[in-house]
C-alpha cells in the first residue's frame, strides 16, 4: 500500500531528478549556444529565454520524426519575440541560418535540434516558475 511517506519519497525523488536534469541541460544548452554562434545574435545567454518560442525550419521536431531533414528546405533557427506594446505584436528573429538542409553536415543538424529541444525544456521550467509566482497574487474566498 502507498503510504503518505512513500508518496512523499517518490515526489521528492522526482523533483530532485528534474533539478539534476535541469542543471545538466543548462550546461549543455550554454555550450550549444556558443557552438552554434547564437551568442553572435544574442550576447547574454539568459536573454534567449526572453523569446516566447524557438522553432526550426528545414528539420522536423515532431516526436515521430524528430531530426528528419525536409529536403529542399533551408535550415534556420527562428526565435519569436513578443512585444505587447508594439503595433505588430510578434516578430521573428533569425538566430542562425545554415543554408539548404541537405548540405548541412549531420552533426551540425543534430546540434541544432538538440539546442531547440534543450531550450524548450528549460523554457518550460521558467514558465512553470512564472505561473507558480503568479498564483501567489490570487486570493481565494472559496
Amino acid at each position: 500500500m502507498n503510504t503518505p511517506l512513500d508518496r512523499l519519497k517518490n515526489l521528492t525523488s522526482k523533483i530532485s531528478g528534474y533539478e539534476v536534469a535541469r542543471k545538466e541541460n543548462l550546461g549543455i544548452l550554454r555550450t550549444l549556444y556558443t557552438l552554434l554562434k547564437i551568442d553572435d545574435k544574442v550576447e547574454c545567454f539568459d536573454d534567449i529565454f526572453l523569446f516566447k518560442a524557438i522553432n526550426l525550419s528545414g528539420i522536423s521536431l515532431k516526436e515521430e520524426e524528430v531530426g528528419k531533414a525536409k529536403e529542399g528546405k533551408y535550415l534556420q533557427i527562428l526565435a519569436i519575440l513578443y512585444d505587447k506594446k508594439a503595433s505588430i505584436k510578434s516578430k521573428n528573429i533569425s538566430l542562425g541560418y545554415f543554408g539548404r538542409v541537405e548540405a548541412v553536415e549531420k552533426k551540425l543538424r543534430e546540434n541544432i535540434v538538440e539546442f531547440v529541444l534543450r531550450w524548450r525544456f528549460e523554457k518550460s521550467f521558467k514558465t512553470l516558475e512564472h505561473y507558480h509566482d503568479m498564483i501567489k497574487y490570487i486570493k481565494r474566498d472559496i
